[in-house]
């Protein structure tokens, strides 16, 4: 349950199979950061939380007010990245985990800002003692957790970011930090500084979503790099082309009209020659297959493998492909978006576009 798609990898298994075997309560932690719309990359996050709930391990959701104001979210105003992460992010969130089948009443929300006032000087040791234990220059390798691109110019601030994040899994005491690989970075630190805490933690990984704006030039990239085996590369590359909330070119967001998602689906780059990294396909695998069918052309898919030999073959056509993409995911967000647009959830949605517009 907890190594199935999306998770590309756990650090380590054995510790993991160990923690399930000889621990009794078990706790599981990801962070959000406060900013726009939640994407459709972003429901793989929380497919892994119903994952957890599901095995019986608690989960808690970080909502990262201060991290997101270090990041200059939403006009770099906190009282504002307060009030949405109370309010949206906490609405969209717990509707996802309903909508894909896990439990909002046993997630526990914390928002960062209450967990350091709580704290406040263990929290600070905490946060020095990751920072003493980790290089300046390795800092500004791993900035990239906060959408950063290594070299850029920066300001100090978003040095702090990494050891923050660091910092939270043990002021937290989890047993697992969770994220997409693009938080691997911040994970495999936690796991190097653990001989300054009482236990090291696990860390799991789950894949980044392509964002539907990629084209044949950055296809290749990718494509290239997985090609030659470099690992390193690769992700780097990935976390480029990501689908992200804050580029609207490369998201579907979680309830936007089924007009829009349409037409980002159907001018997307799907080539009849390659599947994998294709953002059509990638939905396919990690959202539309995941504990259902896929249907198309008569013929009923219950795995990925069959139906990307299909397409090789040329037994199915792209336009085909993706109009019947665009149907599926539409009737799985169908919940969310009538909750976005009609529902509770709507005096949420507006707020947001009114702040982000201000």
């Amino acid at each position: 349950m907890i190594s199935k798609e999306p998770t590309e990898e756990i650090l380590t298994k054995d510790r993991l199979v160990s923690l399930l075997e000889e621990k009794e309560k078990i706790t599981h932690y990801i962070g959000f950061e406060i900013s726009g719309f939640l994407q459709i990359g972003q429901l793989l996050c929380v497919q892994k939380i119903v994952d957890f709930q599901k095995a019986g391990i608690d989960t808690k959701i970080f909502l990262a007010d201060v991290h997101s104001f270090i990041n200059r979210k939403l006009n770099g105003d906190l009282e504002t990245i307060r009030k949405v992460a109370g309010g949206y992010f906490k609405e969209v969130l717990s509707k996802s985990i309903e909508v894909l089948g896990g439990k909002p009443e046993k997630t526990e929300f914390i928002l960062g800002s209450k967990l350091y006032e709580r704290l406040g000087m263990d929290y600070l040791i905490d946060m020095i003692r990751v920072s003493q234990k980790t290089t300046l220059s390795r800092i500004k390798r791993s900035i990239t957790i906060a959408g950063r691109k290594e070299g850029e110019a920066i300001d100090f601030a978003i040095l702090l970011y990494v050891p923050m994040q660091v910092a939270d899994i043990f002021s937290l005491k989890v047993d697992i930090a969770h994220g997409g690989m693009d938080q691997r970075k911040a994970h495999v630190i936690a796991l190097d500084v653990s001989k300054a805490f009482d236990y090291k933690p696990i860390a799991i990984h789950h894949s980044l979503l392509i964002g539907y704006h990629i084209n044949e030039n950055s296809w290749k990239k990718i494509y290239e790099a997985k090609k030659i085996g470099n690992r390193n590369l690769l992700i780097e590359g990935i976390e480029e082309i990501k689908m992200s909330k804050s580029k609207p070119e490369t998201a579907i967001y979680v309830h936007d009209s089924e007009e829009r998602i349409r037409k980002m689906i159907m001018k997307s780059f799907c080539p009849k020659y390659a599947v994998d990294y294709i953002p059509v396909f990638e939905t396919i695998k990690h959202l539309l297959l995941r504990n259902r069918t896929f249907e198309i052309n008569g013929k009923r898919y219950f795995e990925f493998e069959s139906l990307k030999n299909d397409y090789l073959k040329g037994k199915i056509h792209p336009r085909d492909l993706k109009e019947k993409v665009s149907e599926n995911l539409i009737g799985l967000l169908r919940p969310l978006i009538k909750h976005f647009r009609e529902g509770k959830g709507k005096k949420y949605m507006e707020e947001l576009v009114n702040i982000k517009g201000s």
